[in-house]
C-alpha cells in the first residue's frame, strides 16, 4: 500500500548565526521522521524546511529548529506578493 504525502515548505528567517553546537544539532532535525530536507541561505539569513504534513505540522518544525537552538526570528512567506506598476496618467 502506498500512503499519500502531502509535502510542504516552511520559511523562517533567523538572527544570530547557528553555533557550532546548534549546527550539530540542526544536522539531526534532519533525521526528524517526515522532515524531508533543511536550506539555510545564510545570505539573507533565512532556512527553509521542507516536510511531510501528514507527519509533521509547522508548529512542530517550529518547535524543533528553537529546540536546536536556532534563533528563529520570524516565519516568512514562501512567495512574495506581486508589486503592482504604477500607471501612467494618461496625457492628451
Amino acid at each position: 500500500m502506498i500512503e499519500a504525502m502531502t509535502q510542504l515548505d516552511v520559511l523562517y528567517q533567523y538572527g544570530a548565526p547557528p553555533t557550532e553546537a546548534a549546527t550539530l544539532a540542526l544536522s539531526r532535525v534532519r533525521e526528524v521522521y517526515g522532515v524531508r530536507r533543511v536550506e539555510f541561505n545564510e545570505k539573507e539569513k533565512t532556512v527553509r524546511v521542507e516536510y511531510d504534513a501528514t507527519r509533521l505540522n509547522e508548529a512542530v518544525i517550529h518547535q524543533l529548529l528553537r529546540r536546536a537552538g536556532l534563533d528563529v526570528v520570524e516565519k516568512l512567506p514562501m512567495f512574495a506578493a506581486p508589486v503592482a506598476e504604477p500607471v501612467a496618467p494618461v496625457t492628451k
